[in-house]
């Protein structure tokens, strides 16, 4: 238990993001005065204005700010901030928005370097605890700060160690390159198929078994093609351009070969693709696939696929709740090549339970002999909503120096398929405190993912758990709208669904 006490200040998702970072597993209670007799870590921290005063009772005009720490275990203070104190200063006349973010960025760090103190560790990703970390190296680029002085910013104020801080400023960089070329009016469509063979351990993603859905499956796509027409006058009478499409899921190819073929001919008899630049399938998982399903896909404007192993050891696929092997992986890459897709996505997850990192690197290495065009490195994020959640035991057994070891080696494969960073996210509760990476040869980085990531352009999205994302980049605004999750109701609720979307597209 970690004991917490604020004052002039209630930055309690500032102060939880932290101490995350080094007590993953330990509850934190909020409390009025130090416990008697405590055992354990007891902080105080407290904002107060220069007067003394504390923020919250001080005065508006008064953007001068101090913070203080103090950390206490089993009852003997072993830190305080003293002559230390954190001044956080702004002039006068800026929005009192601005300060604060820059109050509780400043509280991060001093609350980041406090808990260094105490265990002696630091984080990969120092304070970036946020799930888009190169937006701070976008806006610095905006702001023509020179490459040199964002990666000294990155490795001194926010204290990312130097190998993340080169990858984030590269990745910023190739993003930026394809963001520019972005017309101003274009958008990005989602189509959601809540649909799979089977639920993986680490899955938190609206997904059914197709097994047991089977009978539901037209009427959700009655359903969604209402949505889908409706969407797309919307879309035209805005005199929005689509730039890039993405249909996921779930896995979209779970679903029947009749379906999958009115699907993908639906989507391109109803939006204006004239100016589509990348149309991306989640062909996932090779239970889901056949000649037939590769052939419909070939047949359509679908550019871009994702055969997805995750791993490629038959005894982790077994364990995370796949009925495939790796093999069927690799017939399934093959197969698409022979058919004659030139733009393969795969993915593999970091840290999956039951795998070492020698396993890890056999993975890599099948992978290597198929050489898709990119590669999308996950490193496992415990979710809510998953089984996994459930069974902390499993994913306890791996440090971060395995976790750390992993990610680094699948970075030396990629290169060696000629692939270069393009896109990076992070997740809330992902082991190691490490990052979700995409790589790629030239040419075929995923316009949708680094779109859905640096949210500059709205992302319309179709389907039962879909979130539409409307930007507003001259508001520093984003609104967003959300279809129900259940498959039933989304159904039953389509109307609505449709409407919502109208009162805010």
């Amino acid at each position: 238990m970690i004991c917490v006490k604020l004052e002039g200040h209630d930055f309690k998702y500032q102060v939880e993001d932290v101490i995350k970072l080094f007590f993953y597993n330990e509850d934190i209670a909020y409390v009025d005065e130090f416990p008697a007799d405590f055992k354990g870590i007891f902080v105080l921290i407290r904002i107060a204005g220069a007067d003394g005063s504390l923020a919250e009772k001080k005065e508006d005009s008064l953007n001068d700010d101090k913070i203080y720490i103090e950390l206490w275990r089993d009852g003997i203070n072993i830190y305080n901030s003293g002559n230390n104190i954190a001044p956080v200063s702004t002039p006068r006349d800026i929005k009192k928005h601005i300060h604060k973010k820059k109050l509780k960025m400043e509280l991060k760090r001093q609350l980041y370097l406090v808990f260094k103190f105490l265990t002696g560790k630091s984080m990969p990703w120092g304070i970036l605890t946020g799930i888009r970390p190169a937006k701070i190296v976008h806006e610095m680029l905006e702001m023509s700060y020179t490459e040199d002085s964002i990666s000294d910013s990155l490795k001194g104020y926010y204290m990312v160690k130097e190998d993340k801080a080169e990858v984030l400023l590269n990745v910023a960089k190739k993003e930026k390159a394809i963001l520019d070329l972005a017309s101003p009016n274009s958008v990005s469509i989602y189509i959601g198929i809540p649909f799979c063979t089977t639920r993986c351990l680490y899955c938190s993603f609206t997904s059914n078994p197709i097994s047991l859905s089977s009978d539901i499956v037209k009427k959700y796509m009655d359903a969604l093609m209402v949505e889908m027409a409706k969407t797309a006058s919307i879309i035209n009478r805005n005199g929005w351009s689509v730039q890039s499409i993405y249909i996921g899921g779930g896995t979209p190819t779970s679903i029947d070969e009749k379906s999958l073929n009115r699907l993908l001919s639906y989507v391109g008899s109803t939006f204006d693709t004239g100016n589509l630049e990348e149309f991306t399938l989640e062909a996932g998982r090779p239970d889901s696939l056949n000649i037939d399903k590769l052939s419909i896909i070939k047949a359509s404007r679908v550019d871009r696929i994702s055969i997805n192993p995750q791993s490629m050891n038959d005894d982790v696929l077994k364990a995370i709740g796949r009925n495939h092997t790796a093999r069927d992986i690799e017939w399934a890459f093959r197969k698409a090549r022979e058919i004659g897709f030139d733009n393969i996505n795969m993915d593999i997850i970091a840290g999956l339970p039951g795998e070492s990192a020698q396993m890890f690197n056999k993975s890599l290495e099948r992978i290597l002999e198929l050489s898709p065009d990119s590669l999308t490195v996950h490193t496992l994020s415990i979710k809510r909503g998953s089984k996994l959640i459930d069974d902390k035991t499993s994913h306890t057994d791996i440090s971060n120096g395995e976790i750390e070891e992993m990610v680094g080696a699948a970075a030396e494969y990629a290169y060696r398929m000629g692939m270069k960073p393009y896109y990076l996210y992070r997740q809330k509760n992902i082991l190691g405190n490490l990052e979700n990476i995409g790589y790629s040869t030239e040419g075929h980085e995923s316009i949708y993912n680094i779109q859905i990531m640096e949210e500059k352009q709205p992302i319309i999205a179709m389907g039962a758990g879909a979130v539409t994302k409307m930007v507003y980049p001259e508001e520093n605004r984003i609104e967003r709208v959300f279809n129900v999750k259940s498959v039933n109701e989304y159904i039953q609720r389509i109307d609505e669904m449709v409407a919502r979307k109208e009162t805010i597209m």
